[in-house]
């Protein structure tokens, strides 16, 4: 806007005629384009800048209004240039406004005091009663923020973590607010202590206190009708509306709350989704969609998770208070109706189904159906990687991504298949072969965690984790050896080696990014030791084992590959890749044709129930079909048809490649 100068006696009076006031009319700062004819009925108190008034806003219907301030009282305001401010019957108070705004019948926007608008807020997330606090500010990622919520088995961890975003709220502290450029705020009720980025939209919001709005030009947030929030950060690509309750909450980037659903204590990160419902001091990692009126998530980490209709949890067992927690991880669905009584932990990828009330465990039996049946829950392992439902979920949720903003806080790996949950597989076979071992082969029941085991799901599921292995270390190892043409087996081991041994080890799902522990404990040990005092550097960590992901997943598939193919890479040949690329095939094609026959029952006699209701069973086909469409052509079979096609071409093509070195 440039320099400012003092109004002119000729202004000061133009203003005294347009009906405004002002308690010291030499407060008053202008820029040199200023002119007073579209300011009228206004007071001005403390210290004023106001910019140049030139443009015309064009409004829904064809009405236009030209910037300037009507019918409105302003203290210790900047008011940028082209800004239209009008009918405020309370006042505004200590905030910078920037170009090109819009703010109409609002009751009240101030700045009491000094405020770090939202920034430090203590979400109680898990246990409501506290202890795991986590403090939110601005860029909070879910992966630092399950590092503060989870390692409480490193204090001093904590500690630091906590002083770090103590600073960062400190640094950010003002008495005075902001309201960014092409900011519209219309039809609100109270707007106090809150920080809003440009390109915001806020319309018929309620009340807002003590938050920051990080809308920006790429990706404009939007607060709608009868929105009540307190104590709150909201990213960038958000939008809260239809009478969403919430306070002391983190709402992530991409996120779509609305629909009278009501949140306390709880962080919603990347492309979360609520509607209808409750949340009560839950971690809701990305991804994570409760669309349903019935439906309390409480007291539990979730992400990736689809909640049914009236899916719900306690965390009240005992008199102690709201004390329990549940772990639900990545993927994991549950049906209508459920219930899991904390403490819980579900492991990754399952489908829970009726009520279970025996605290289960199932988080080393990933892709499993956790059933209830009688009073009893069964566990059903490895069902779910031939479920078609699952794998439709892997190829929506990349699609789904509805960030805009280039800056991303949360670090997501959408892969279905990887060394976090390839390596619970493993234990997984470890665990059901113990099983067998310890209480016989004929038994028709297996006991475990709290649920039952029938024999014959137990060899289903040894057999659903072996293929899943086979298929995610022979596309490890076709990936590594793809457009390289080979002289000797030497050459083939020598690319099989990986460029460094980081990776190996236990990995990790930090709510969205899959990484070796490894490199988590030095990213600790690190922030433990003060060699990382500010938190920028700890998010570049994030994104830097994001971004190396593949390279760290071949070191953890180098080292896993040789003890379950049993061969060493220092004696392994062109025969046995193609014995293992065959493995791989096979094991591909058969979860492909299961993934089909699974595809088929959504159009089987039984789902046509319903359809062609006044006519025969022609009619019902006809009718069906119209809807649904035929099966052949359904989009997903397709996909399914092409993939076993490509991956049968692609294993075919490295087979060939290496022919010549087989004697």
């Amino acid at each position: 806007m440039g320099a400012y100068r003092g109004l002119t006696i000729t202004e000061i009076e133009q203003l005294k005629q347009q009906n405004c006031m002002a308690d010291d009319w030499s407060a008053i700062s202008v820029t040199k384009d200023f002119i007073p004819d579209h300011i009228c009925h206004t007071r001005f108190s403390g210290q004023i800048k106001l910019g140049a008034f030139k443009k015309e806003f064009m409004l829904d219907g064809g009405l236009k209004k030209h910037s300037g301030l009507r019918h409105v009282t302003l203290h210790n305001c900047e008011i940028g240039d082209d800004v239209l401010i009008e009918n405020v019957p309370n006042y505004i108070a200590n905030y910078r406004i920037g170009n090109d705004s819009f703010i109409q019948n609002v009751n009240i926007l101030v700045v009491d005091g000094k405020s770090k608008f939202g920034n430090g807020t203590e979400v109680s997330v898990l246990n409501e009663t506290g202890g795991r606090e986590v403090p939110i500010y601005d860029k909070l990622s879910a992966h630092l923020a399950y590092i503060i919520a989870l390692y409480r088995h490193r204090p001093l961890l904590i500690e630091k973590l906590k002083k770090m975003i103590d600073t960062y709220a400190e640094n950010h502290a003002s008495e005075t607010g902001t309201i960014g450029d092409h900011v519209t705020i219309i039809n609100t009720g109270t707007i106090k202590n809150v920080r809003i980025g440009s390109y915001c939209t806020i319309d018929g919001t309620s009340r807002l206190e003590n938050g920051s709005i990080n809308s920006n030009e790429h990706d404009p947030v939007v607060i709608g009708h009868n929105v009540m929030a307190e104590d709150f950060i909201i990213s960038s690509g958000a939008h809260v509306s239809d009478g969403v309750v919430m306070m002391r909450c983190f709402i992530g980037q991409a996120c779509h709350l609305s629909h009278l659903f009501s949140a306390h204590d709880s962080l919603f990160f990347c492309n979360c989704q609520g509607e209808n419902g409750e949340a009560c001091a839950i971690f809701a990692g990305p991804y994570t969609v409760s669309m349903h009126k019935s439906s309390l998530l409480i007291a539990g980490m979730f992400s990736f998770l689809n909640a049914g209709s009236g899916s719900n949890q306690s965390n009240h067992m005992y008199k102690l208070g709201p004390i329990h927690q549940g772990i639900v991880e990545r993927g994991s669905k549950t049906t209508s109706d459920s219930y899991v009584l904390w403490p819980a932990k579900i492991g990754a990828f399952s489908l829970v189904m009726g009520r279970h009330v025996r605290h289960p465990d199932t988080s080393k039996l990933p892709f499993s159906y956790l059933i209830e049946k009688g009073s009893e829950s069964y566990l059903v392992p490895g069902v779910n990687l031939k479920s078609v439902g699952t794998i439709r979920d892997a190829l929506k949720w990349p699609k789904r991504d509805n960030r805009k903003d280039p800056e991303h806080l949360d670090m997501v790996n959408f892969n279905l298949l990887s060394p976090y949950t390839i390596q619970k597989m493993l234990t997984a076979i470890d665990v059901l072969r113990h099983l067998q071992e310890s209480s016989g082969e004929t038994s028709e029941v297996y006991s475990y965690q709290s649920a039952c085991i029938k024999n014959t799901s137990l060899v289903k599921g040894i057999n659903l984790y072996s293929k899943a292995i086979n298929k995610f270390l022979g596309n490890s190892i076709i990936k590594r050896l793809e457009n390289i043409r080979f002289k000797s087996d030497e050459e083939i081991r020598e690319r099989l080696r990986p460029d460094n041994n980081i990776g190996t080890g236990d990995w990790l799902d930090l709510s969205g990014l899959i990484a070796p522990k490894s490199e988590i404990d030095r990213l600790i040990n690190q922030i433990e030791s003060e060699e990382i005092k500010t938190l920028e550097p700890i998010q570049q960590t994030f994104i830097s084992l994001h971004k190396r992901y593949y390279d760290l997943e071949w070191a953890w598939a180098y080292e896993v590959m040789q003890s379950w193919y049993h061969r060493s890479i220092d004696q392994i040949t062109a025969q046995d890749i193609t014995e293992i690329v065959n493995i791989w095939k096979d094991a591909v094609v058969s979860l492909d044709e299961m993934l089909y026959a699974d595809a088929k029952k959504e159009f089987s006699m039984t789902a046509k129930t319903g359809f062609g209701i006044d006519g025969n069973t022609q009619q019902k086909n006809v009718d069906f079909e119209q809807v649904r469409g035929a099966f052949e052509n359904n989009p997903f079979v397709k996909t399914v048809n092409e993939h076993i096609k490509a991956k049968t071409e692609l294993g075919n093509e490295l087979i060939d490649r290496i022919a010549h070195l087989i004697n």
